[in-house]
């Protein structure tokens, strides 16, 4: 209660964002996790450049990229369930162990240049290692805020600032990675982000004061309260077998009313992101402008990283689901005004700022709505599957606006961004439906 007192006398003198990190804990969880973000915007485009320098073969390192995608996409929602049933340090350590080992065996294997297949097959494994941090990090705040005067605007601004900082990442991880290929050394782009993911999971895992609570600790309370000191011990020693016998694993996140909704519109959602790079990547190579493609790129980014601010400092009524609804409208809109002005790329640019406002708003939201659908023990998992959903959804993009382009120009190819998202409203209605029927 005591911190629920100071975020409470703080709240009239202080920002949304200052008096999240007042919350004990809070600064340490948030800039470890953020650390230990970074291969989720360097390792796809890493083995992109490591394979081309390496290799001279687009096609392969393009493959290999999108096997890896996939994998880790896969798994991600399993080990988020398995971190919501028997704790993030516990699980956490073990799984960072292994994804670092993983790592760093494809990195050094790239290094000496081993035979395709074992390097396919290495960046396969790579994938099958990953677990979403963001996830995590979004869990922790959840359980943070818990009692907190206010608390659930609060957590508005903390899943906007992760939205942000997932944002400063994708900006900054793809020019490092290729700032590090060409003037370091062509592998180097797989080491750093293995280093930093290894430095900020570890220290993430450390803090266990703001580690959410497991279910796992129920069943141990019931199966050994005998009032012996053991028993809180034994809780870290549970089995697999004890626990399925116990009776207390969770009915899937998919199963919740309204969730497979939500993730149907993240992958459309998604969608028109990568069908916008593609696209306007073609777009500037017929210009002959490839040089400033990041620049151009980068605007989309900087308009979804301001919207996240202004969306965590602000204080929206009514239904997450509406908001949605609302953002995606917006971004519909904006979308057309790109397809209008792409000749013109400064021009475009502005456009893509201001579109770029209801970006991170957009994913903030399908976070909170997340909360809203799926019971707290099964938070994580809830959330990896949005990531995965996303995942799933600019891998399909990306291959659908390189079809069109093959078939048709860049103008053909930039009208389907705002198609895929115009798509998506009715997904997103539909679901709003379906929770206000659970309701």
């Amino acid at each position: 209660m005591s911190t629920t007192r100071a975020v409470s006398k703080s709240s009239a003198a202080h920002s949304p964002y200052q008096r999240l990190f007042m919350l004990p804990g809070a600064k340490a969880f948030c800039l470890s996790g953020a650390v230990a973000r970074l291969p989720i915007s360097m390792m796809s485009l890493g083995i992109v450049l490591a394979l081309n320098h390496l290799y001279d073969n687009w096609t392969i390192a393009g493959t290999m990229s999108a096997a890896y995608v996939l994998a880790m996409s896969c798994v991600t929602p399993f080990y988020a369930r398995a971190f919501d049933r028997f704790g993030q340090a516990r699980v956490g350590r073990l799984a960072l162990a292994v994804q670092i080992v993983a790592m760093l065996a494809f990195a050094f294997a790239a290094l000496v240049r081993v035979p395709i297949p074992l390097l396919f097959a290495l960046a396969i494994i790579m994938g099958l290692t990953q677990f979403s941090f963001g996830a995590l990090v979004r869990t922790r705040w959840s359980y943070a805020l818990r009692g907190v005067e206010d608390g659930e605007q609060l957590l508005n601004t903390a899943y906007a600032m992760e939205a942000a900082i997932d944002e400063i990442v994708f900006i900054l991880g793809p020019i490092l990675a290729a700032w590090l290929a060409t003037s370091v050394h062509p592998v180097s782009q797989l080491f750093v982000p293995t280093v930093a993911c290894g430095i900020g999971g570890t220290i993430f895992f450390s803090l266990k004061s703001t580690q959410p609570p497991v279910i796992v600790e129920q069943v141990s309370v019931a199966a050994h309260d005998d009032g012996s000191p053991a028993a809180s011990e034994d809780a870290d020693q549970l089995t697999l077998r004890q626990l399925k016998r116990s009776g207390a694993k969770p009915k899937s996140v998919l199963l919740h009313a309204g969730v497979l909704p939500l993730l149907a519109v993240f992958i459309v959602f998604n969608m028109s992101f990568t069908s916008f790079d593609v696209s306007i990547t073609a777009t500037m190579k017929s210009m002959g402008l490839e040089p400033f493609l990041g620049l151009q790129l980068a605007m989309f980014a900087v308009g979804s990283c301001i919207g996240a601010l202004v969306f965590g400092s602000c204080r929206l009524k009514g239904s997450h689901w509406a908001h949605m609804v609302m953002f995606l409208s917006l971004l519909t809109v904006g979308y057309v005004f790109f397809r209008l002005s792409m000749d013109n790329l400064i021009l475009l640019g502005v456009f893509e700022i201001l579109a770029g406002l209801t970006v991170s708003p957009t994913f903030a939201t399908g976070n909170l709505i997340v909360k809203d659908l799926v019971p707290a023990e099964s938070l994580t998992e809830g959330l990896s599957w949005v990531t995965t959903a996303g995942t799933v959804g600019t891998s399909i993009g990306s291959s659908v606006a390189g079809i069109v382009l093959d078939a048709s120009n860049p103008h053909v190819g930039m009208m389907l961004p705002f198609i895929f998202t115009l798509a998506s409203v009715p997904l997103a209605l539909a679901g709003w439906a379906l929770a206000k029927r659970r309701g």
